[in-house]
């Protein structure tokens, strides 16, 4: 693979840029690898690139039913942040972070990370208790976070009324390295540097069935025939119960639609990230200008990857009332993305009872931020059978009660 550079972009501008290689390749799938990764989302991509950097692993194939980073992947708001409340939750979220800083350079890719800032905004007293407590818990866990008084969030965003009628900003907890990424951007440096290791990545392939053997994974049918496989990985946000009673087991995660919409783009108006969590709303503005918005789930389990008028009303209504000048602005697009919510709003990275089958999900509306992380430590769990980034967030939790509560600090949503 050649390496992408400035010396790269002005050769091919002499030569009319016919020298450009495809970013990854579309190979036809093997009878048998060491690792299927089922999902070809960001956190299945960076499952194998880790694979192969951290543990050399590289006979690995990349299933996608769809096109790569087609699901949540490339739905998302593009939030990074790491300021969670419970130890392990802090521990994996920062972990990404830090990857998300020196991503670019690790995979030869600009995923045009942006360091801008992510506040939180405490309107209620209980917000104010809940966000100073977490500020506490980071401070202790080595997350560089504070929280800050109306002053300074007017100061860090002009456009901000802080004094609205029903919710005025009472502060906030902000963390200044946290910020976003290109999230499609995320996903092609990842399968580009995948490919490079030789790991197949093989697009419109669906899994229909799990095969097993005295307890044990054996390998997928898909619908480009049976593959083999001596490890599975199965990384599919939304879609995770579906595969899992395949097997012949179930998860406990709820699948929804988390809706997001984008105005028209404008002049640079704001340079951070802010979620709203009692109003149900959160923005930022896009390098191209747009105001991305993001609110809540919907109230009832569903797989739909479309809009819907009573998101647009609830959202926009909320953001007026913080932002007026969001009242002036046209709607451009508007989409859903599917996500799979546990019980204690934590996500699972585990063992599953078929042997040698893995399972990463219910990141709910936190997936995102977490890409490099979850990679990381999932890739670990595989390899070695354990890792310190996923201990806690094993399926056994559930039936030993020892819940990672983050119905709070995991985001408006929740």
């Amino acid at each position: 693979m050649k390496r992408y550079s400035a010396f790269a972009v002005a050769r091919e501008a002499l030569r009319n840029n016919t020298g450009w290689e495809r970013a990854w390749a579309s190979p036809e799938p093997r009878k048998k690898y060491d690792v299927i990764i089922v999902g070809a989302g960001g956190h299945g991509l960076a499952t194998a690139y880790y694979l192969g950097k951290n543990f050399g692993i590289t006979n690995v194939a990349v299933l996608e039913k769809g096109w790569l980073g087609g699901g949540n992947t490339g739905r998302n708001t593009t939030i990074i942040r790491s300021n969670y409340l419970q130890d392990a939750s802090a521990a994996i979220y920062e972990k990404a972070r830090s990857l998300y800083e020196g991503l670019s350079q690790d995979l030869n890719y600009n995923i045009m990370f942006s360091p801008r800032g992510v506040m939180m905004l405490a309107q209620t007293q209980g917000e104010v208790r809940g966000f100073e407590r977490t500020a506490h818990a980071n401070m202790l866990q080595g997350v560089k976070t504070e929280f800050i008084g109306p002053e300074r969030v007017k100061q860090l965003v002009p456009i901000i009324n802080i004094n609205g009628p029903r919710y005025p900003v009472l502060g906030a907890i902000w963390q200044a390295r946290a910020g976003t990424a290109r999230h499609d951007a995320v996903a092609w440096g990842y399968a580009r540097a995948c490919s490079d290791m030789g790991m197949h990545i093989i697009q419109k392939c669906e899994v229909t069935g799990i095969e097993q053997s005295g307890g044990k994974v054996t390998g997928v049918n898909t619908t480009r025939g049976s593959i083999g496989c001596d490890k599975l990985g199965v990384v599919v946000a939304g879609h995770s119960g579906h595969v899992a009673d395949m097997a012949g087991f179930r998860l406990p995660i709820e699948s929804v639609s988390l809706q997001a919409l984008v105005s028209e783009p404008i002049k640079p108006c704001m340079d951070v990230v802010v979620m709203a969590n009692t109003v149900h709303g959160y923005m930022s503005q896009s390098d191209k200008g747009e105001m991305v918005i993001g609110g809540g789930t919907d109230g009832y389990n569903n797989y739909t990857q479309r809009g819907a008028f009573h998101h647009i009303e609830e959202t926009v209504r909320a953001l007026v009332e913080t932002f007026p000048m969001v009242a002036r602005l046209k709607m451009l697009r508007q989409w859903g993305g599917i996500v799979d919510v546990t019980g204690d709003r934590s996500p699972i990275l585990s063992k599953t009872p078929v042997e040698n089958m893995f399972v990463n999900c219910g990141w709910g509306t936190g997936g995102f931020k977490a890409i490099p992380g979850s990679g990381w430590g999932f890739a670990e769990l595989m390899a070695k059978g354990h890792s310190p980034l996923t201990e806690a967030f094993g399926l056994n939790r559930f039936y030993e009660g020892r819940f990672i509560d983050e119905s709070v600090a995991a985001g408006v949503a929740h």
